[in-house]
């Protein structure tokens, strides 16, 4: 009977033993998993946050660069033509039709310095802060329709609110970058440009009636400046959604919630090519 009763003790302390053994095992297997998982959210929030520091180092420095260019182009290039086209006009002793060579290339001096202020303005970061995005844009669209390259359909909906200066500027960048690809690669005789104002969603959409393309099929060119688009959108955490069909034009859609106010970098961000 007392071996029994020791049998019983020896058991019950061995399944004791090797329960609490079990448990330990079981929970520094949890532990390690758990911060396994940690670990990997750390070193994920440490990549995003230095991607999102390279970008915006990235686009500093191009908006150091754009600055830098417009006031070299405002300061410096215009008025070295403008005193080249006072000094054709100061030309004595000449016959008429060296007079009417003369008025024709004043005339051309005179269009190149409009074509290099305008470039100078929209290179400057002063100027469009100082108008804004929509009306920015819409002097974009002006000088397109003026210049008789493309139709251009342009519409703005809902009623106007203000962005904030770094996301109105990467915007603008973005438009000029969807320009600069369709009128680079597409061919389009069509342009169609909207900024579309809700409450809690501002949409920029430009679309054009081009050759289009296939994702697997895009230049080093096109397909970096893309990519430039989808990299700008990232910054200020809005979505690039970019749509493309051999034969059906493109369309690039940037998506922002104006009332998001961090900016955010995700991996599995909705910027995307189809």
């Amino acid at each position: 009977m007392a071996n029994n009763n020791e049998l019983y003790v020896v058991y019950f302390w061995a399944t004791a033993f090797f329960t609490i053994l079990a448990g330990c095992i079981v929970y520094f297997i949890v532990l390690y998993q758990k911060r396994q998982i940690q670990n990997k959210a750390e070193r994920e929030t440490l990549e995003a946050n230095f991607k999102q520091e390279f970008l915006n180092s990235r686009i500093e420095i191009q908006e150091q660069t754009f600055a830098h260019v417009s006031r070299e182009i405002h300061d410096n290039i215009t008025q070295v033509l403008s005193f080249v086209k006072l000094n054709m006009a100061m030309m004595d002793n000449i016959g008429t039709e060296q007079r009417v060579k003369i008025d024709e290339n004043r005339d051309l001096i005179a269009q190149v310095i409009t074509d290099l202020r305008d470039l100078s303005k929209s290179l400057s970061f002063e100027h469009i802060t100082k108008l804004g995005l929509a009306k920015t844009i819409e002097a974009e669209v002006q000088k397109i329709e003026k210049s008789g390259i493309v139709e251009v359909d342009f519409s703005i909906k809902g009623e106007e609110y203000p962005l904030g200066e770094q996301r109105e500027l990467v915007l603008f960048r973005i438009f000029q970058e969807a320009l600069n690809n369709s009128f680079k690669h597409s061919g389009a005789s069509h342009l169609k440009i909207s900024l579309q104002y809700i409450p809690e969603m501002f949409n920029l959409t430009v679309e054009d009636n081009g050759a289009g393309f296939s994702a697997n099929s895009l230049d080093y060119s096109r397909g970096s400046g893309l990519t430039n688009i989808e990299n700008r959108a990232t910054v200020i955490g809005a979505a690039a959604n970019i749509t493309s069909s051999p034969g059906n034009g493109c369309r690039v859609k940037v998506t922002l919630n104006p009332l998001q106010q961090l900016l955010q970098i995700n991996e599995k961000h909705s910027n995307s090519f189809s």
